[in-house]
């Protein structure tokens, strides 16, 4: 039965008052243990624990059921607020030494917000419950290892990730989806599937691309290239490495050297591997004398880029050190730049849908603290991209401080087939590396002019987006992107010379096929093509050889249908070009 009072709170609020409660429960049954900070995430919390050894799944069940305990005691949860000279002290005679770091970069006179509920106290700005009775639906979900700070030269911390809802039902639900997401982990489907793999000899955070997983890449490159050109692009190829005196000239060895790797000497210069495309891009700009009437120039790169990840935070392919990004930029005036802006909008969602997503988040990021520029062109180019949104009718939410150092963004976030977002697309508006690098054009004016520059990612990068297209069709692709479209299944070996050449027939029309020539019964084979959930499955019998048919099975269903071998291919061509997601 569910808990009326929660429905006052929102659900940042109640998950924020539970990790408070969790904080709380492991202070009660592990003394020693300092905390340091627990907010609220996507779908729930976690909270940072300084202790010498791990917790364990034995220990996360003690922790749980003691925050019932606690949450039954119903403890008033109340707000004080103190001076950082008042905290410190408070913090500093509890032991919490990583609460008093946290205290030191509050400015002089600054006012400090503590929540306490008993015992406990805990620095927060709040929200929260108003009584620990309130939160009754919450489970505890699994631990892990972090850095203070999210820095590797700090002490390693005990996270414990938790979730909170408003009732049981709601609970239920997400654990639900919890399991289905382990099903459909692209590492495990990955693996299972033969799609990639990693190396230890090679080191953490690239890819090896198998057979299967290089051919829906291959896929996904072509149909990209395609589209690039029918939309007024043109491709370009830039190398893996270039001197560190560019890097400084960009910007990026000022405002992003942690995620570059360390620069290696080549015959006494410095060279690093690039960690972005876009100073490339503007060399190739700058070979030749350009009109007013070139503009707008696009140009588009499948760009192979390298940047320095933490290990703590490489996940598969969703966080890599060595990655291949869809990127473009686009070269414009300033009376084209709104135009520009909203035409790759139009691109995106039109490439988007094409791997089948049709439910997006969208943000206007805007000016950072540590940025670059005017603010007559941070201006500018926030109009443009606020008028472009508004052109396209896409809802969207402002997301102030989170652009770029050069300029404002905007992000779209992808909702997969559990409910999950992922942010793949963006597109940025950028005036500083024009003025960097002393890009111009020649006016109607005959005068000189500085161009303005967009970054642009469609799918954000192709490991990325493949891992999410992994898990959005849980390893079943559509027809159009599955590495292998059919299979032929003989009963017997008596059909192995009819499966042959209904294999070769196929594949000349452009279709992938494998064959099942193994002497196991039917029922075994089936089952193989399930697993490797493979579109179609043609099975082979007498009756198909005489009739020259196929007994066509998809890969969920149980049942099949016999057809002529010219009429299968014609349905399937039709899945194959419409890019039709599969239904069953």
């Amino acid at each position: 039965m569910s808990n009326p009072n929660q429905k006052k709170y929102d659900l940042d609020t109640l998950r924020h008052s539970t990790a408070h409660l969790m904080a709380q429960a492991v202070k009660q049954l592990y003394p020693e243990t300092k905390i340091t900070i627990g907010p609220v995430i996507e779908d729930g919390f976690f909270y940072d624990f300084y202790r010498e050894e791990p917790f364990k799944p034995e220990d996360l069940e003690k922790i749980e059921h003691r925050m019932h305990q606690i949450a039954k005691e119903g403890l008033e949860i109340q707000r004080v607020e103190l001076s950082p000279e008042a905290a410190k002290t408070m913090f500093d005679a509890m032991g919490e030494n990583f609460k008093v770091e946290i205290i030191e970069d509050f400015a002089e006179g600054e006012i400090i917000s503590a929540y306490s509920q008993g015992e406990f106290t805990d620095l927060c700005r709040g929200p929260h419950v108003e009584n620990t009775k309130d939160l009754k639906v919450f489970k505890l979900l699994h631990a892990s290892a972090s850095y203070w700070r999210g820095d590797e030269r700090n002490p390693v911390l005990q996270r414990i990730y938790g979730t909170a809802w408003h009732d049981k039902k709601e609970l239920k639900a997400y654990l639900n989806r919890l399991e289905e997401a382990k099903k459909r982990d692209h590492r495990k489907l990955g693996k299972e599937l033969d799609l990639y793999s990693m190396s230890e000899d090679i080191g953490p955070g690239m890819i090896l691309w198998h057979p299967k997983g290089a051919r829906i890449r291959f896929l996904m490159e072509e149909f990209w290239k395609q589209e690039h050109y029918n939309n007024g692009y043109e491709l370009v190829y830039t190398p893996h490495a270039a001197k560190t005196d560019l890097w400084k000239i960009s910007g990026h060895m000022e405002f992003y050297k942690e995620n570059i790797f360390s620069p290696m000497d080549i015959e006494g210069k410095e060279y690093v591997m690039k960690p972005m495309n876009c100073p490339f891009h503007i060399q190739i700009y700058k070979t030749g004398l350009r009109s007013y009437r070139d503009l707008p120039l696009r140009w588009a790169e499948l760009g192979t880029v390298y940047r320095y990840e933490r290990s703590g935070v490489m996940h598969g392919l969703l966080r890599v050190r060595g990655f291949t990004q869809d990127d473009a930029h686009l070269f414009c005036r300033q009376d084209q730049l709104e135009d520009e802006v909203a035409t790759v909008l139009k691109f995106v969602l039109f490439i988007l849908r094409s791997f089948g997503f049709w439910e997006y988040k969208v943000f206007l990021s805007t000016r950072p603290e540590k940025s670059v520029g005017s603010d007559a062109d941070w201006e500018t180019a926030t109009s443009a991209l606020e008028a472009a949104l508004k052109k396209s009718e896409l809802p969207y939410e402002e997301d102030p401080g989170e652009g770029v150092f050069y300029g404002p963004k905007i992000d779209i976030k992808i909702k997969d087939s559990l409910n999950r977002f992922w942010q793949v697309s963006t597109i940025q508006v950028d005036f500083n590396l024009p003025e960097r690098f002393e890009m111009t054009y020649v006016g109607e004016d005959g005068n000189k002019h500085r161009p303005i520059m967009i970054h642009r990612a469609l799918m954000g990068s192709l490991e990325r987006f493949f891992g999410c297209l992994i898990e959005h069709y849980a390893g079943a692709f559509p027809a159009w992107l599955a590495p292998v479209q059919v299979i032929l299944l003989p009963i017997t070996d008596s059909q192995n010379a009819y499966a042959e050449q209904v294999a070769s027939h196929l594949e000349e029309e452009g279709i992938r096929v494998e064959k099942d020539l193994r002497n196991e019964k039917i029922g075994f084979k089936i089952r193989e093509a399930q697993l490797q959930k493979i579109p179609y499955m043609l099975v082979l019998g007498d009756q198909e050889v005489q009739g020259k048919t196929v007994a066509v099975r998809k890969r969920k269903s149980k049942e099949t249908r016999v057809m002529p071998v010219e009429d299968f291919l014609k349905e399937l061509n039709v899945l194959i070009e419409t890019k039709a997601v599969d239904t069953e």
